[in-house]
Parts: C-alpha cells; sequence; structure tokens
C-alpha cells in the first residue's frame, strides 16, 4: 500500500462515505478524515514496548475523552480493533487476554484498543454494542469488521491475520517508509468544494487536473468518489423502493447500490449488484458488472469487503 501524504486524506479513505458512527451521507466527515490523517502523520507510531493501557502502545484503554487520538486519528497509521467489555462479563475475561497476547506479538502492526462499556456508555451506545465481548475493527476511521462473543485464539488470530493483510499488508509505521511526495496546490480548490459541500465544483477541480495530467495519482480516485457522492445524493432513500419496485430495471438496482454506497452500506451495495448479475443476462448483465467495477475501485482492494465481492462476482460470471 502507498504510503498517504502529509495532510492530504488518501482518495481510498474518502471513498468510504459514511461518518465513523452515522448512517448518512456526511460531506463533512472528508474534513474530518483529512484532518485525522494529519494528525496521524504526526503523532508518533504505536510501539509493542510501550506499557499497556499507555497511549502510543500496541494495548491502550480508551475512553470517550480519549477515543479520538486513539482510536480515530490512529487508525490512519494502523487498524485499531476495539475490545468492548465490563469487568462483570466472564467471557471478557477469557478473550481479552489473548488479544493482548496477539496485539503484543504484532509489534506495533495493529492496536488493541480496550473500552469499558460501563463507564464509556456513550461509545458503547454510539458503536450500536449489542452484547459484550464485541470486537471491532477501526481503519482509517471506518468499522470495516467485528465478530460479537469470546472466540478460540486460533479464530482470533485469523480475524487479526486477515486485518492486517487487508489494510497495511503488516507494514509498522516507521520501518522504511518512502519519503512524503510533495504537495499538489490543485487538489486545494477541490478539497475547499468539498468542504463547503459544492460537489459540481468538486467535480470539475479534479476534472480540471486530469484534463492536465490524465495519470495524476491523486485526482482519479477522488473524481470517481466525488461522483458517487453526486449520485448517492441525487439518487435519495427513495431510490431502495424503487429499486425494489422494478427488480428487472438495472438503472434503477444501480441507483439503489450508489445510495446505499453513500450511506456507508458498502456490502449492501455490492450484495445488490452481485443479485442483479446473477439474474440477468447480455447487456443489462454487463451493465451491472461494469457498475460493481467501479464501485470496487472507489472502495478500494484494500478494504477487506472488496475482495470476496470479486470473488463472488467472478462466481456469478463464471
Amino acid at each position: 500500500m502507498q504510503p498517504t501524504r502529509p495532510g492530504r486524506p488518501d482518495p481510498r479513505a474518502q471513498a468510504q462515505m459514511a461518518a465513523t458512527m452515522a448512517g448518512a451521507v456526511d460531506l463533512a466527515a472528508v474534513k474530518a478524515r483529512s484532518e485525522a490523517a494529519a494528525r496521524a502523520q504526526a503523532a508518533p507510531p504505536p510501539s509493542a514496548a510501550a506499557p499497556a493501557g499507555a497511549p502510543g502502545s500496541a494495548v491502550v484503554d480508551v475512553t470517550e475523552a480519549t477515543f479520538q487520538a486513539e482510536v480515530l486519528d490512529r487508525s490512519f497509521q494502523v487498524p485499531v480493533v476495539l475490545d468492548l467489555w465490563a469487568e462483570w462479563c466472564g467471557p471478557c475475561k477469557q478473550l481479552s487476554p489473548v488479544l493482548e497476547q496477539l496485539a503484543a506479538e504484532g509489534g506495533g502492526s495493529w492496536v488493541l484498543a480496550k473500552v469499558d462499556v460501563d463507564a464509556n456508555p456513550a461509545l458503547a451506545q454510539g458503536l450500536r454494542v449489542q452484547g459484550i465481548p464485541a470486537v471491532k475493527a477501526v481503519w482509517q476511521g471506518q468499522l470495516i469488521a467485528e465478530f460479537n462473543g469470546a472466540i478460540p485464539e486460533e479464530q482470533a488470530r485469523q480475524f487479526v491475520a486477515e486485518l492486517v493483510r487487508a489494510t497495511t499488508g503488516g507494514a509498522v509505521p516507521g520501518d522504511g517508509e518512502a519519503a512524503p511526495e510533495l504537495e499538489d496546490p490543485r487538489l486545494d480548490a477541490a478539497e475547499a468544494a468539498l468542504e463547503r459541500g459544492d460537489l459540481a465544483a468538486a467535480e470539475a477541480a479534479y476534472q480540471a487536473i486530469l484534463a492536465e495530467e490524465p495519470d495524476h495519482p491523486d485526482a482519479g480516485i477522488a473524481l470517481r468518489q466525488v461522483q458517487v457522492f453526486r449520485r448517492a445524493e441525487e439518487a435519495g432513500p427513495d431510490a431502495l423502493a424503487r429499486a425494489d419496485a422494478a427488480p428487472d430495471d438495472v438503472t434503477a438496482q444501480t441507483r439503489a447500490a450508489d445510495f446505499l454506497l453513500g450511506t456507508g452500506d458498502v456490502e449492501g451495495a455490492f450484495e445488490r449488484l452481485l443479485a442483479v448479475i446473477r439474474r440477468t443476462a447480455g447487456e443489462e448483465r454487463d451493465q451491472a458488472r461494469k457498475h460493481l467495477v467501479e464501485l470496487f475501485t472507489v472502495v478500494g482492494d484494500q478494504d477487506p469487503r472488496v475482495g470476496p465481492a470479486r470473488r463472488a462476482l467472478t462466481m456469478a460470471l463464471y
């Protein structure tokens, strides 16, 4: 995975279009993720040598006051695994030591953030915790994987290994990082337009950059992200009802998928288009396939939900 430029949001992270714990399209999240990424660049990387529970450790105790720095900001360096527990919870006492040992073995490639749900009820509510122990993985400010209940060490180890492989590939911040790329001032106008919610102006700014430099490393994916934002906004919540009422209307299904992606339901968007591909043929199937591949590009192959969806697409086609 290529290093993120200081002070700029990773365009693939921008494609994760839901706010951290909200269910609606939120343009302010673009700015928030940019600021979190910048703070992460300035912060020292996590260290397995730091005392457990202390800020910057591979195992850290998190409160509502430290959640931003130790979970959201930190997730722009390495994946963060939330361990939601309580003192009275017996299964928590079985799972937590396993996760702590795995974090220590990880050597700073991921962080275990422990949250006492009794002491931090607002976090538990915001994370929609239904029962404990609950484990949720955060990458670049987004919840990307989770499981509930105590599981055997082998399964926990596999969960962590797949998470790290799908996000950073196991790289530890500070180990042989490439020199940061220079800032491109042409991106400022586009990002300023995003911050004020002017999607048309942002789209035009990215298109102007690509007209000058068709292979620009950031503008292409950023343009696709903005275009999905626009389509999601234009589709609106009625898109789902219209699509459900017309299951054979491929255009209606693609608009519904855009809306789902825009609200953060990435798997729902993928599955809706996969269902279309499974039951259609010819030009209609190809239309749905092309749209799904575009959404894969916007979300990014490092997202753990893309790989399974790509395999499901292959099975549906062949």
